[in-house]
This record gives structure tokens, sequence and C-alpha cells, in this order.
């Protein structure tokens, strides 16, 4: 699928929010915020990062301009991380291949990290598809489902 990557726009956000609060997407996801449904620190959390310029984060669309998810990357030089969320009605259609892609020509850094549940398949696909590898294994903490889960840890190396 043809996308495209624009600066995030305070009008963005609603949009983010509504995908963000998609029960099967928040499973799939696992490691989200403590409470999804929380507008006021999800508000917070926006306003932070947006100020914060060692981050990239850009808002993912198509052709016509259509709000799909958002992308970026995240951390200290040495710990840079990757991060992506598409809206469910757009998975399936290599939107978040995509966006991935443009936002890594964007970031030069290298290496690059991300994790991701070890069930989420379709995130992991998308990660090795552009050039991640699974470095480890491990559990974590899943606010989205309440619990421990296996996660697996990705690098994209230099």
């Amino acid at each position: 699928m043809d996308v495209a990557l624009r600066e995030v726009e305070d009008s963005d956000l609603p949009v983010f929010f509504a995908q963000m609060n998609d029960p099967a997407a928040i499973r799939m996801a696992a490691f989200t915020a403590e409470d999804p449904a929380d507008r006021a620190r999800f508000d917070a959390h926006w306003a932070r990062i947006s100020h914060d310029p060692v981050i990239i984060q850009r808002t993912v669309v198509d052709g016509s301009g259509r709000i799909l998810g958002h992308v970026g990357v995240f951390g200290p030089p040495e710990e840079r991380e990757v991060t992506y969320w598409i809206g469910r009605a757009h998975w399936g259609r290599g939107v978040a291949t995509a966006a991935l892609r443009e936002v890594l020509a964007v970031e030069p850094h290298r290496p690059l990290r991300a994790r991701a549940a070890a069930d989420n398949a379709g995130s992991v696909r998308v990660l090795e598809k552009c050039g991640f590898v699974v470095t480890g294994t491990g559990r974590g903490f899943a606010n989205a489902r309440g619990e421990e889960i296996d996660e697996v840890t990705l690098l994209l190396p230099r």
C-alpha cells in the first residue's frame, strides 16, 4: 500500500485515541498504557513527546490524506526503539511495513530496537520485513492483558 508520513498535527490526536482504544487492537499490542481510555493521560503523553526533539513521531496517511496510524522512534542514542500503531481497519494491507520503512529512512541511527508480544505474529513479521532480527525473548507485564506475557526483542543492526 502507498503511504506517506507527515508531522503529527493536533487534529490527528482524536483519530489516534480512537484507534488506540479498539479492544482487539489493544489486546494484540499488549504493551499499552495502563488505562488506554484515560484521555487526559493520553493528551499529556502526546504533549510531552511532541516537544521532545529526540523523538521522531509521524502520522501515517494514505494517498487521500486519511489517517491510518502513527509511527515513531524514541529513546537515547544507545537504545533507540521504534514504535507504531496502525488502526485495525488497515491491518493486513502492508501499511505498517510501508510506514516503518519510511520512518527508518528518516532515522539514520543504528542499531534500532523493537519489542513485541510473542504472539503478535503480524507485528513481528512487519519488523522482520524491515530488516529487524529477533535477538531474544523474555517476559514483560502487558497492561492490556493484566499479566506477564512472553515478548520478543528485535534489533535492526548497523
